[in-house]
C-alpha cells in the first residue's frame, strides 16, 4: 500500500522551486517598487510556507495509524504568523499609513507557498498572475483614474520660518486631513529678505472640493501668502 503521506524527493524539490520561482517573480515588483519587503523577502516567505506545508503533509507519516493527525494544524499557524512580519512593514509616515499593499501581499506570497507545498500548482500559477496584474496594471489604473478623483494637492507659499511647516501640519491634523505626501522647495529671495520665500506642495487624501474650509484655516498662519488647491 502506497503511504499517502510520503512524496519523491524529486517531487519536494520541485515545489520548492517552484516557490522559490512564483515568490521572486511577486518579490521582483516590490523590489522594482522600492518597497521594504522586496525580492528576497518575498522568496523567503514563499519558499518557507512550501516547506511548512510539506512538513504538515508528510513529515509525520510514521506517525500515520498510531495518532490522529491534521495535515492542516501546522500550515494554518502561517496564515496568522505571517501577520508579524505583515505588521513590521506598516510604516506610519506623518498622519499617513504606508505599507498596507506590501504587507497584503506578504500574506498572499504565503498563501502561494502553502498551495505549492500542498501540490496546488495551478491555482499558485493563478494567483501569482493576479497578484502581479493587481501590483502592476491596476496600480496605474488607480493613479489615472481613481486617485485623481479622491486627492488634493495644496501648494502654498510662505515665508521660511522656524516652526512653518508645522503649523500647517497640525493645522491639517486638526481638520481630519490625511498627508499623503509633502515636498518643500525654496524659491529665490527678494531683495534682502532674511526669509526667504518657500513653496510647500501638500498631496492630501481629501477631494478638492471638500478643502474650502481647510484652505481658509491655512491663509490665517503666519508667513502664509498665496494658496492653491488642485
Amino acid at each position: 500500500m502506497i503511504d499517502p503521506w510520503s512524496i519523491g524527493i524529486d517531487e519536494m524539490m520541485l515545489r520548492l522551486g517552484l516557490a522559490f520561482l512564483l515568490g521572486g517573480l511577486i518579490g521582483f515588483e516590490r523590489e522594482q517598487s522600492n518597497r521594504a519587503a522586496g525580492l528576497r523577502t518575498n522568496i523567503l516567505v514563499c519558499v518557507g510556507s512550501a516547506l511548512i506545508m510539506l512538513l504538515s503533509r508528510y513529515g509525520f507519516a510514521e506517525y500515520v495509524g498510531h495518532t490522529q493527525l491534521d495535515p492542516a494544524r501546522l500550515a494554518a499557524q502561517v496564515v496568522s504568523g505571517i501577520g508579524f512580519l505583515g505588521a513590521g512593514v506598516i510604516l506610519f509616515n506623518g498622519f499617513s499609513v504606508t505599507g498596507l499593499t506590501t504587507a497584503a501581499t506578504l500574506w498572499v506570497v504565503a498563501g502561494i507557498g502553502l498551495a505549492v507545498g500542498a501540490g496546488f500548482y495551478l491555482p499558485a500559477a493563478a494567483v501569482t498572475v493576479l497578484v502581479l496584474f493587481a501590483l502592476l496594471i491596476l496600480n496605474k489604473v488607480e493613479e489615472k483614474w481613481i486617485s485623481p478623483k479622491t486627492q488634493s494637492t495644496l501648494r502654498i507659499r510662505m515665508k521660511d520660518r522656524p516652526g512653518g511647516l508645522g503649523d500647517i501640519t497640525e493645522t491639517l491634523q486638526k481638520s481630519r486631513v490625511d498627508i499623503k505626501r509633502i515636498q518643500v522647495e525654496r524659491l529665490a529671495a527678494e531683495s534682502d529678505d532674511p526669509h526667504p520665500p518657500v513653496l510647500i506642495s501638500i498631496t492630501l487624501n481629501q477631494r478638492p472640493k471638500r478643502m474650502a474650509p481647510v484652505i481658509e484655516k491655512l491663509g490665517g498662519i503666519a508667513g502664509v501668502t498665496d494658496i492653491s488647491a488642485e
